[in-house]
């Protein structure tokens, strides 16, 4: 079975920096989703990093839903999540990614092979605050926060 991991994503190293205990909680189907947050919060969690992933992005609403029912602050690497109700999201512009797919399925397409087209790294990231849900959650997002956010949704 994949490990899906909810709780995470920093590494150790950077972790111990920031004082921050990192919690991975495993959740292999979406019907034990409350039973994370149950164990979560259990376990003194006090805010959550969603990793990124497809069964994550399938179920982003709940995880959103789930973070406000149980109180606590989640982080996303995805705008969508925040659109859905999440509190903030850092990570890739998912627009701009597929804009800059398009070039590759056209050198493809002009007979390029492509095992022999190079990686590329996101090159545009952006930064959102759902407002409303900070105030469900009692917290005051900074204004100098709220300046280097590309979106905030009221």
């Amino acid at each position: 079975m994949r490990r899906r991991e909810f709780i995470g994503g920093l590494s150790e190293q950077a972790a111990k920096r920031l004082g921050v205990l990192p919690q991975i909680i495993n959740v292999p189907r979406p019907e034990f989703l409350e039973e994370a947050f149950r164990a979560a919060v259990g376990s003194g969690a006090q805010a959550l990093n969603v990793l990124a992933s497809a069964f994550f992005n399938a179920h982003r609403e709940r995880l959103a839903e789930l973070a406000m029912v149980h109180h606590l602050p989640a982080m996303y690497e995805t705008g969508e999540y925040v659109r859905a109700g999440g509190l903030m999201a850092y990570g890739p512009n998912l627009a701009d990614m597929f804009r800059r797919a398009a070039s590759y399925v056209d050198r493809v397409l002009k007979g390029a092979t492509a095992g022999d087209l190079p990686v590329e790294q996101p090159t545009r990231f952006e930064f959102l605050i759902n407002l409303k849900t900070a105030r469900a959650l009692n917290l005051t997002i900074p204004p100098t926060l709220l300046a280097r956010a590309d979106e905030v949704i009221e």
